[in-house]
């Protein structure tokens, strides 16, 4: 298995869900349990290895700028989307050229969890096959977490082959956590601009190259100030 070292944190949005906690402060900034929800994220990056981290930052990019400038404990490159949002898919790939070309992690900033028996981000560094995999995403279980609603999700056959379903019946198994490894070179066929990273998703799952890893802890999406009480109360 090849050493993941880089990482992209997608940290760029509105965080319109969140006001109005982010009226005056970016998303990434916002603390949960004294610490803003950006280090929670970049604490898992450092603990699984990665040495760089790759920032996308649009609103209040000063702010996000400035807070980055403080971490000391590995390289930020900032993604500069101040002239326009682009998206997780657009994002990643506008930052391609302080990527690399290997593959890299990545992390949504409104994603954390309680570590179970194997941290998350292991298991899904030791999923990882850049032989038979394009993307591996990390997923986690229905009800060992907080934000897993609605039947959208995904299934995964014995060889961890990923199928996506929108469908009520049968309840998906399994959510994304908001964390993958991918080769950034899925990206390179893509229209520069904003799009989302969901159809490139579907593109692989019918190709067989698109693979899951799932967490053995418990997740908690963090996407408004309710979520946010709500994960603040479990990690009491």
């Amino acid at each position: 298995m090849s050493r993941i070292r880089t990482a992209m944190v997608l940290a760029a949005g509105l965080g319109t869900r969140m006001r109005p906690l982010t009226d005056t402060t970016p998303k990434a900034l916002v603390t949960l349990a004294g610490k803003p929800l950006i280090d929670h994220v970049l604490d898992r990056l450092v603990a699984a290895g990665i040495e760089t981290a790759v920032v996308n930052v649009h609103h209040f990019a000063d702010q996000m700028e400035a807070h980055l400038a403080t971490r000391k404990d590995l390289e930020i490159r900032i993604s500069d989307e101040r002239a326009a949002l682009l998206d997780s898919g657009g994002g990643i790939k506008h930052a391609r050229p302080l990527l690399g070309d290997d593959p890299i992690m990545v992390a949504n900033i409104d994603s954390l969890w309680i570590e179970g028996e194997t941290p998350a981000l292991e298991s899904l560094k030791a999923a990882w096959d850049p032989e038979l995999m394009d993307l591996c995403l990390l997923l986690v279980r229905r009800g060992h977490g907080l934000g897993f609603e609605g039947p959208q999700g995904f299934f995964r056959d014995d060889a961890g082959r990923v199928i996506h379903s929108a469908k009520p019946e049968p309840p998906t198994p399994y959510a994304n956590v908001g964390f993958q490894i991918l080769k950034p070179q899925v990206l390179d066929g893509e229209p520069d601009g904003a799009f989302s990273i969901l159809p490139v998703w579907w593109r692989l799952s019918g190709e067989g190259r698109l693979f899951g890893a799932v967490m053995d802890g418990f997740w908690m999406h963090v996407g408004d100030p309710a979520a946010r009480e709500a994960a603040e109360a479990r990690l009491r």
